[in-house]
């Protein structure tokens, strides 16, 4: 049997015999481009022997029309004139193995992206660049080889980035399914922005009331190892075992003994800014996160401690040593690992015209602690400069969201949370006057629609407008700016101005994909694969990513994220093994001249020098990209299914030429 495959391989690579079909895609193709010129053409191409058309060829029936066509008419090479293969070609692979006929003898020629929809308005020249994509498709098909997959053992275990609500869903998921997962944050305690809210929209829950009982779940899961103020130091290796180097900041208590009683805080003679109350009151130098931190273990900040060894004398356990100054480090392996490391907000002194310096003028987040029954205030909505009650408050949209000059993306949640602070700030005090001035309101979720009105019926006030400037008037504020139903100039005398500050990626963001060798959009964000399809995928393989690191998004959204990447990593490691695309640099050991320029040019770290005197290609860290195949001066290095023979087929067709 294996000696007819084999046969069968050589017959495919030496006699190319191509089928090429062309899609319509409904009008997404035909709209703009010729399909019957394209056809005509196709016919005219050496070594075509069929060629097809079809209404929509990732179809059943278009692919049947393929396998007819290798069963048949003994098809070895096919090209398709479609959509993207980002989203497609593992389709038409498919197909072809299930003929017998080797996936990797298959060609897609993108011509929906590349001349329907860039050239939609202008058909001849559509037409004229799909027929030369086809022809550069035919003639890279020919040479084309049959290859083979390769199989990679991986790990059956996980690690988690971040201990937010997106990651501690994940972590749960992936443990209930029976692997060992790590979660590394760099926080105190795991609960991320959601740990810092008082209710949740739409329903109003208590914030604390749905992610306690889950962080407590984190805590006491046998097969999650708690990785709290930590970061990421390395991470090396490939899918399936990725070697991560953390580092554990030091802490100077041993969290063994730690009962998080709380005597240390109460004798320690240091006060600071409280980070978690957003610096509206003062925590100690020794201190745990929050009341319900997990772990429920103190913490010594460094930078503000005195050494009095006050706390050292009054810890029962014996748990504290101030004389304790270095980082530990801890090392181990995974299989797979999903990035969920949320968000930072915006910072409101970029815009000027506000007045963040105004104590009365404070952030969403803020006025979220301020409502909280744990936070700085117990709960009573007070202004910050007299510590009186309000009788108006304004509250400014997109603060460093939809703005060219900060970020030009919309944020999503800040819309519905400042409804939700405006209607239970509304429902408590009844009197006081609620104004919400925005550009457009975006409550685009499941019961969002309601809950606005249930705050218009309550008597919160919104005026369509930008706001241009907020300036004080004695001890109130005069917020100023446009109401674009009435089309005039309006403004508003207010005792407290709260801003709906924007989403943006985390601290750090930049660095940490470096390390993973994972992408950034424009933005900032983390980029996933495409993002109706793989929104979850990065562009290395095995690492996932989920929650608002993405992208800004609300709690569902993130807790869906954070469920689909452990299914995802899931699926990568419930066989104990993948499979991998052929699709890497080889070496000519009878070329190379060991220069190891190879080496230097690789971004991914997968060519190395080894003690035998060769180069040597770590295959799962190869992604094929070809830079080393440009670069080797003795042409020692060949870039499987890309070789330089398939590339100059392909750019002499599009230049013009024949064989």
């Amino acid at each position: 049997m294996a000696k007819s495959q084999s046969k069968k391989k050589k017959e495919d690579s030496s006699c190319p015999k191509i089928g090429v079909y062309v899609c319509h895609c409904g009008t997404n193709i035909a709209g703009s481009v010729n399909i019957e010129e394209v056809v005509n053409f196709s016919k005219t191409i050496e070594n075509v022997s069929v060629v097809r058309d079809h209404m929509y060829l990732c179809s059943e029936q278009g692919q049947n029309i393929i396998k007819d066509d290798i069963k048949k008419e003994g098809i070895n090479r096919v090209v398709a004139a479609c959509c993207s293969p980002r989203t497609h070609e593992e389709i038409f692979r498919k197909t072809l193995n299930s003929t017998n006929l080797n996936k990797y003898l298959y060609e897609q020629v993108n011509i929906r992206d590349q001349c329907s929809w860039p050239h939609f308005k202008d058909k001849e020249n559509a037409t004229n660049k799909a027929k030369q994509l086809v022809k550069s498709g035919v003639y890279r098909a020919s040479e084309l080889e049959p290859l083979e997959d390769r199989k990679l053992s991986v790990l059956k275990s996980a690690l988690v980035i971040g201990g937010g609500i997106s990651g501690i869903n994940a972590a749960l998921d992936l443990a209930r399914g029976g692997y060992q997962v790590y979660i590394v944050e760099r926080d105190p305690s795991i609960g991320g922005k959601m740990a810092q809210l008082d209710k949740t929209f739409p329903t109003n829950d208590c914030s604390a009331c749905i992610l306690a009982p889950m962080m407590v779940d984190v805590s006491n899961t046998p097969n999650i190892e708690l990785l709290t103020y930590s970061e990421i130091e390395d991470v090396s290796g490939h899918i399936g075992k990725y070697h991560v180097v953390v580092r554990k900041k030091q802490t100077s208590v041993d969290w063994e003994k730690c009962n998080g009683c709380g005597d240390c805080s109460i004798v320690c003679p240091v006060k600071v800014d409280n980070e978690f109350n957003c610096n509206m009151d003062k925590r100690k130098a020794i201190y745990i996160q929050f009341q319900q931190a997990i772990p429920m273990k103190a913490v010594i900040d460094k930078t503000k401690c005195i050494k009095c060894k006050l706390c050292e004398k009054r810890c029962q356990v014996g748990a504290i040593d101030i004389s304790k100054n270095d980082d530990e480090f801890v090392e181990f392996d995974v299989g797979s690992i999903i990035v969920t490391t949320g968000y930072d907000l915006f910072d409101p002194n970029k815009k000027a015209e506000y007045d963040y310096d105004h104590p009365n003028v404070i952030t969403s987040l803020e006025l979220e602690r301020m409502m909280c029954a744990s936070g700085p205030t117990k709960g009573e909505i007070l202004r910050p400069s007299d510590g009186r009650k309000p009788h108006t408050i304004s509250f400014i949209q997109c603060v460093g969201s939809r703005d060219e000059k900060t970020n030009d993306y919309c944020s999503r949640i800040c819309c519905t949370y400042s409804i939700k602070h405006a209607r239970l700030l509304k429902e408590k005090y009844p009197d006081i006057d609620m104004f919400i001035h925005y550009i457009d309101l975006r409550c685009f979720g499941k019961g969002y629609e309601e809950y606005y009105r249930m705050a218009r019926e309550k008597g919160v006030k919104f005026i369509r407008g930008r706001i241009s400037q907020v300036d004080s008037i004695g001890d109130r504020l005069e917020v100023s700016g446009d109401d674009d139903t009435l089309g005039e100039q309006i403004s508003v005398v207010a005792d407290l101005v709260v801003l709906a500050v924007a989403m943006e990626s985390p601290k750090g963001t930049k660095k940490l994909a470096n390390l993973l060798n994972i992408s950034t959009d424009k933005t900032g964000f983390f980029k996933e694969i495409h993002p109706k399809l793989k929104p979850v995928s990065t562009d290395s393989d095995g690492i996932f990513i989920a929650g608002a690191c993405q992208g800004p998004k609300e709690i569902p959204d993130a807790v869906s994220q954070g469920k689909a990447a452990a299914s995802a990593a899931s699926s990568l490691m419930s066989k104990g093994e993948i499979e991998i695309e052929p699709l890497f640099a080889q070496i000519i050991e009878d070329l190379c001249a060991r220069c190891r320029t190879c080496e230097s040019l690789c971004t991914y770290k997968a060519i190395r020098y080894t003690e035998e005197d060769k180069m040597e290609v770590d295959i799962a860290l190869c992604k094929g990209c070809g830079v080393c195949s440009a670069a080797c001066p003795s042409g020692a290095i060949k870039a499987n299914h890309f070789t330089t023979k398939q590339v100059r087929m392909q750019i002499l067709a599009l230049t013009g030429g024949n064989k």
